[in-house]
């Protein structure tokens, strides 16, 4: 297969290229798209094949629920069931936006989609490109990060080519996305509201609107260390080719422990690389130091996650080492991802 590769400016909409991406997905296929998150991998929701090809061409388990991804509040009445009154004071707050809501199914939605649940995830995002790609394509895509199932989520078009060519029917190019980090999970069939996955929508802003909003205590957090059990959080999830571990403590104890873990792993012929911040740029003695952002601004470290495992792949790196941070805010989403990457491995300098 060959992959059509368009490129399309978000302030200036080429109809011709939005037009021929609502018709591979109305036909059946897929087509990569950028979102304020990260790019999605869209298929026909409401269609099982074209759902199972979402499946095929990531290597994604089939009991890893899709999202569906809508661009309208109207569209929520054929896919879902009874709306709880806090969704929709949700809904109006933060869609169009970096959040999925989960929700009982309607029977319009097959298993194929929902990974065998009879729940659906439902997000509509707040990029122009993503939901004129959506109506194009039917109201109801389907669209899971559009990467190889583990590995760094894309935030370029470039990240998709290098993953899917030739697996995928099209590539709409439009840039680099602006959050980095996939959108926040929240489980609406519960009371209170419980977050899956942590994202951008952070639980200070949920609670500040609706009252108390649990976290799934799989999920990171100060008194939690167990792997994730929600749908779609049991397998390891964005990780690099090399070897990741965290280090977590006294910030100047972490990076006295990353210079001697990389003098050690040099000494032995590997290729190391070290994920710190502007705060410890040059605190480092040795190894392949990348800048992922400041503490004063969380939300750059977000935006550079990704991309920045994924240099390391492309460096040939054999054993990475990353500064921990903060999980309060965006700071969840930051840590849950990087312990996913790295399959749960964490040093405690402070023990």
């Amino acid at each position: 297969m060959k992959t059509i590769i368009e490129r399309i400016d978000a302030e200036q909409m080429n109809r011709e290229t939005i037009e021929k991406a609502g018709r591979i997905l109305r036909d059946g296929g897929l087509v990569a798209f950028p979102t304020e998150t990260v790019y999605g991998l869209g298929a026909d929701a409401l269609n099982e094949q074209a759902a199972g090809k979402i499946y095929a061409a990531k290597g994604r388990p089939s009991d890893n629920p899709l999202i569906v991804h809508v661009a309208d509040m109207e569209s929520l009445t054929r896919i879902t069931g009874t709306i709880p009154e806090k969704a929709g004071m949700i809904a109006r707050e933060f869609w169009p936006g970096p959040l999925t809501m989960i929700f009982r199914k309607t029977r319009a939605v097959p298993f194929g989609t929902t990974g065998g649940l009879d729940t659906v995830a439902v997000r509509m995002p707040d990029h122009a490109i993503a939901r004129e790609i959506i109506r194009a394509g039917g109201g109801f895509i389907a669209a899971p990060s559009a990467n190889t199932s583990g590995r760094p989520s894309p935030t370029t078009a470039q990240h998709v080519e290098e993953d899917l060519a030739g697996k995928i029917d099209m590539v709409v190019d439009g840039g680099a996305v602006e959050i980095g980090v996939e959108s926040t999970i929240l489980d609406m069939t519960v009371e209170p509201p419980m977050i899956l996955r942590p994202g951008a929508v952070t639980r200070e802003m949920l609670e500040s609107l609706v009252g108390k909003v649990s976290v799934d205590k799989t999920l990171i957090e100060p008194d939690s260390r167990k792997a994730p059990k929600a749908p779609g959080m049991k397998y390891r999830h964005y990780a690099p080719k090399a070897d990741l571990t965290i280090l977590e403590g006294d910030l100047s104890r972490v990076v006295e422990e990353i210079n001697r873990l990389a003098a050690e792993k040099t000494a032995k012929g590997y290729k190391v690389g070290i994920i710190g911040t502007s705060e410890t740029a040059g605190s480092y003695s040795i190894g392949n130091f990348k800048c992922i952002g400041t503490r004063q601004d969380e939300t750059s470290v977000a935006g550079n996650l990704y991309g920045i495992l994924r240099d390391f792949d492309s460096d040939g790196t054999d054993y990475i080492y990353s500064e921990s941070f903060s999980t309060c805010g965006i700071g969840s989403a930051i840590m849950n991802r990087l312990q996913k990457a790295a399959g749960h491995r964490i040093i405690h300098v402070d023990k």
